[in-house]
Order: structure tokens, then sequence, then C-alpha cells
């Protein structure tokens, strides 16, 4: 696909153009291990020097997401740098943070609650543009935004998933995953967490639930007009059919089955950088059943 000069567009623009489904593309992570960092950052994050390689492989053996943070605007970081200990999973929903000097001392970091516990959000804005050229164009602007309105809340962060839907923000600790945000769209989306609500167009998902979950809150919030956080308890997704599952939800006390079903999205370039078309899942509501 190329623009009237020529150029073939950048992945967020195709995406848009071609209206990829936003939900239901949350990448799992359940807990998260940040780090500050200021940069520059190689285009696999860690590798950006050998002490951080070994802090990424012993996070993922761990099954905590790594990612490295940074203030908005090269902001210099002090002589000791944060990190974050970060649980997304329903029900312990929190945010620890420590400081450290050397980066073989995130070797010894719990990864469990541990160091000051924080009653804030986290925002993280992906402006990762080594990996794709998207993120540092999309998001660099919007986390300069958001950063204007939440300086000790917002972070530029590494790669989260999902390049064509830059910018990509992750309001933590509910691993609640936005795509396309623009910089307008960030405020909103701050006071709608800080409120204990989401903004439903924008709302890639959660990253603590399958993708057959997400899918299945989306079209529940969609059929009830419900927009906070927790609304929904997610009891269990069973497969029923070939790519068909059935989602068990309790809302206000009542129980919701919402039935859907993935078929297979015609095959695009899903990153800048792709070197042949790919296919993605993309899911329709087959039945709720409810209240």
């Amino acid at each position: 696909m190329s623009d009237e000069t020529g150029m073939a567009l950048r992945c967020a623009v195709a995406a848009r153009f071609r209206g990829d489904q936003l939900f239901a593309t949350a990448p799992p992570a359940r807990r998260w291990l940040l780090v500050e960092h200021p940069g520059p950052w190689q285009p696999g994050a860690f590798d950006t020097s050998e002490a951080l390689g070994a802090v990424a492989r012993r996070a993922i053996t761990s099954g905590v997401r790594a990612g490295l943070i940074r203030r908005p605007n090269r902001r210099p970081p002090s002589a000791e740098r944060r990190w974050a200990y970060v649980d997304s999973r329903p029900g312990r929903e929190g945010v620890w943070w420590g400081v450290y000097r050397d980066e073989r001392e995130l070797l010894e970091v719990p990864l469990a609650p541990a160091g000051d516990a924080s009653p804030d959000p986290v925002y993280l804005v992906c402006a990762h543009g080594r990996h794709d050229p998207c993120c540092a164009i999309w998001g660099r602007p919007a986390a300069a935004v958001l950063s204007a309105a939440r300086p000790d809340a917002t972070w530029e962060c590494s790669h989260v998933g999902g390049d064509r839907f830059a910018p990509n923000v992750v309001a933590l600790p509910h691993g609640l995953y936005y795509g396309e945000a623009m910089p307008v769209d960030l405020l909103e989306i701050a006071a709608a967490y800080e409120a204990g609500q989401v903004v439903p167009g924008l709302l890639r998902g959660r990253s603590s639930l399958p993708a057959e979950a997400q899918a299945a809150e989306h079209y529940a919030r969609e059929a009830f007009g419900e927009r906070a956080i927790a609304a929904f308890d997610p009891l269990g997704v069973v497969s029923v059919a070939e790519r068909t599952w059935r989602v068990a939800l309790r809302w206000k006390e009542q129980p919701v089955a919402v039935t859907v079903h993935a078929r297979t999205s015609v095959p695009a370039r899903l990153t800048c950088s792709a070197r042949r078309p790919e296919s993605v899942r993309v899911f329709e509501l087959v039945s709720i059943e409810g209240p």
C-alpha cells in the first residue's frame, strides 16, 4: 500500500486505513518489571547491555514482562535510577518502586511485591523507535502531552506489542492497553482511569486476560454500556467449537455468558519492518446470555 507520493505507508497509518480490530489485542502480561534506563535502546531493548539481558531472561523465566522506561523529553535521570514491580492480576493490582545504581543490582530485585508501595497510577507510552518507527513518530509526542498533565506518572517505554496501533498506552497497575490514542485522547484515558473507568473505543484489552476473555468483555461492555474497570469478573473460558469460546463473566452479581468466534484476517503488513503480510485473529460476537 502506498500514499499519493509513492512512499509506503507506515504500519500505524495502514492499520487505521484498513480499520484493524483494536480490541482483544492486549499481549499477555500479568506481572511486570519496569527498569528506568535513559537510552538509547537497542531494537531488542534489553540487548542494550549484558546485565540488562540477564535481567530480562530472569524475568521471562519467572513469567514477568520486563520493560525499559524513561522520562519523556529526555529528562535526565538521577544517579539513582528507579525500578518498579507491578502486579496486574485482578484483585492483586499494585505498584512497588525501588532504586538502583548498578544494573547488576537488578538481578537481586524480588519479582514479587517489594520496595515502596505506591497508590499512584503509572502510564507507559511506547516510544521505542528502534523497534518500530511508528512508536517514535506517534508515541513521543503523545508521551510529551500526557507528561505535561501527569509528569510523575508518565513514562516512555520500550516495546509493548501492537506497533500498528501506535500510539500505544498502558495504564498500570491494571494492565489496560490502549491503542491509536492521540494526544487529546490521553488526557481522557488518564482521567477515566483515575475515576475507575475505561475508554471503550480505544481499549485494546486487559493484559491479565486471554484474548478470548478480552473480546467477551468488549462485547459485554458494548451491550450493557458499562465503563467501570472492575465491572466484569472473569470466571472461565471454555472452548465450545472450533475457534469458538464461551466466556463466563459476573456482572453486578449476575452471571453473563459471552460466546465469541475467531476468524482469520486478510493478510497485511503488521509492522513497518515486516517482510511479508501476516494474518491475525479477529473476534466476532456469537451470543450474549445474561440479565
